[in-house]
């Protein structure tokens, strides 16, 4: 039996996964439980080795794709770690100043994933940076179960700081236009909607399926919002109703879609969450809100 996308797996067995990947059950628990729901010779290991990224295959930019220029830069950062590093892509051949985007990780840190997503980004001619939090514990580890274990090690108020430092960067950048949005996803998600909290000069915000600020925070929020939701996906979308009552009172132009059949993690094209149709649709519309709100 092959697993291919989440209709493949039984709800109760994403909804452990979910909370797996989240740091509420250990590795041992997933399996214990997913157990329940194996059939056919499948066990619950089967069910989470099926469920574990696929970066190879699902990369769409090579990582040596001649129409970009990709490097690893490093950033004083004294408010938070000191020091972080990304992955900064442009256009190979660029032409005038371009606006800039931040890309923020899940909560594995700077994996093969989000490496690509920068390096479509740039492809869509932007120009894309990528910190890693994980660059103070010694950076993604290239395991996805060790990445979340140090995940849980960071100061998440000096992980803050660092991204706050990057999007300065991205805005003093000379090739740079000056203008600068940010794309996040699950834990990077709900960095982009806390940056959008506290820098007034964002251009354009747009969080997959991040947790929301709290009430008073969210009251600071300026920058046009761009924001994605699965539809499966309890856990975040229980505080959108609350931030959306915010954002209306103070006239904050956001836009807001919920994808039909979807779970948590559906824009990650290297798991069986990814669905094709929403993800697509939502990066359209994502471009489509950055063209819209960066340029000129």
């Amino acid at each position: 039996m092959e697993l291919k996308t989440a209709s493949d797996f039984h709800p109760e067995v994403m909804r452990l996964f979910d909370h797996y990947v989240h740091g509420q059950i250990s590795r041992r628990d997933f399996i214990d439980g997913a157990s329940k729901f194996a059939v056919g010779g499948i066990t619950g290991a089967t069910l989470l080795e099926a469920l574990n990224p696929r970066f190879a295959q699902a990369q769409q930019v090579p990582v040596n794709d001649a129409r970009i220029k990709a490097e690893y830069i490093e950033l004083p950062s004294p408010q938070g770690y000191g020091k972080l590093r990304g992955y900064l892509v442009k256009p190979a051949k660029a032409t005038g100043k371009l606006p800039t985007v931040l890309v923020v990780h899940e909560n594995r840190g700077l994996n093969p994933h989000i490496e690509d997503i920068a390096r479509r980004l740039a492809l869509d001619n932007f120009i894309a940076f990528a910190p890693d939090a994980l660059f103070p514990l010694g950076g993604y580890p290239g395991d996805e179960d060790k990445a979340r274990e140090l995940f849980t090690q960071l100061e998440q108020p000096k992980s803050r700081e660092d991204f706050i430092a990057a999007a300065d960067y991205l805005k003093q950048l000379p090739e740079g236009n000056g203008k600068v949005g940010v794309v996040g996803f699950c834990y990077g998600g709900s960095i982009a909607n806390f940056l959008a909290t506290r820098l007034r000069d964002l251009d354009a915000v747009v969080p997959f399926y991040g947790g929301q600020p709290n009430i008073v925070d969210a009251a600071k929020v300026k920058a046009p919002l761009l924001l994605h939701f699965a539809a499966t996906d309890e856990r975040i979308n229980a505080g959108w109703p609350g931030y959306e009552t915010v954002l209306k009172a103070n006239k904050v132009q956001y836009e807001v879609y919920t994808y039909a059949g979807t779970q948590h993690g559906f824009n990650n094209d290297t798991t069986p969450r990814y669905d094709e149709a929403a993800a697509k649709l939502a990066w359209q519309r994502t471009v489509a809100f950055f063209n819209s709100h960066l340029r000129g």
